[in-house]
């Protein structure tokens, strides 16, 4: 008892999400599951993208994916957030400027 397994990082050439933009993108996760709006997620890293989709039952089509795209940060952005028909709701440079829509879904109005 005691052995740490690792179980290997990115291959060579795979698109990953770092520490940080993964931190923001469970932060929102987290309060999105809080408010009963998501209960399920997948993560998955190409060659030339990385997704991840969020789902309101494991068994639908996801809800929203934040999609990385490395070949994308010199031209419109390397993050985009896809809404479920495919659309894309916003993209940029900034993955808490494209995270910012779900941010205001969390929004509530207090009298």
């Amino acid at each position: 008892m005691g052995i740490v397994v690792p179980l290997g990082g990115p291959r060579a050439g795979q698109t990953v999400f770092d520490r940080g933009e993964l931190d923001a993108i469970l932060g929102v996760y987290g309060r999105m599951v809080a408010a009963g709006l998501w209960r399920d997620y997948a993560v998955e890293f190409a060659r030339d993208q990385a997704v991840f989709s969020a789902f309101r039952r494991a068994a639908e089509r996801p809800e929203v994916q934040v999609l990385k795209v490395p070949s994308l940060r010199s031209k419109q952005g390397q993050f985009a957030l896809i809404g479920e028909a495919g659309v894309v709701l916003k993209r940029g440079h900034d993955l808490r400027n494209v995270l910012a829509p779900l941010e205001r879904r969390l929004l509530k109005v207090v009298d």
